[in-house]
C-alpha cells in the first residue's frame, strides 16, 4: 500500500552544507550582515572581491533583515546582481531567498 505522505530525509541530509558566494560591494556587505544575523551557524570567508557564506543544512536571506541594514527597500531579486555562485536547492519568494538540500520546510 502506497502513501502520499512525504518521506523523511535520510539521516544527516538536512545538515548537508549549503553556500552562497557574493561579489564584495556596498550592497553585498549589508546582505552578508543580514545573513549572519539570521543564520547563527553560518560562517563567512572573505576573499579578494568575493565573500562566501557556508551554512549547515539551510541558509535564509530575509528581505526585511537586508532592508534594515541597507536603510532602504530591497527586492530579493537584487541578490542576483551580486551573486557569483551557490549550492543547494533554491526557494525564492518576495520575502526570502532560501538555500537547502531536499524538501522545503
Amino acid at each position: 500500500m502506497s502513501s502520499n505522505a512525504p518521506t523523511a530525509p535520510a539521516a544527516g541530509a538536512s545538515r548537508q552544507p549549503v553556500f552562497i558566494s557574493l561579489q564584495t560591494n556596498d550592497i553585498s556587505r549589508g546582505i552578508v550582515d543580514a545573513i549572519v544575523a539570521d543564520n547563527p551557524e553560518a560562517t563567512v570567508s572573505e576573499y579578494p572581491a568575493m565573500v562566501k557564506i557556508d551554512a549547515p543544512g539551510r541558509l535564509v536571506i530575509r528581505r526585511e533583515s537586508v532592508e534594515e541594514r541597507l536603510g532602504r527597500r530591497w527586492d530579493v531579486q537584487e541578490l542576483h546582481l551580486s551573486l557569483i555562485s551557490l549550492s543547494g536547492n533554491i526557494d525564492e519568494t518576495d520575502e526570502e531567498f532560501t538555500l537547502q538540500w531536499g524538501a522545503r520546510r
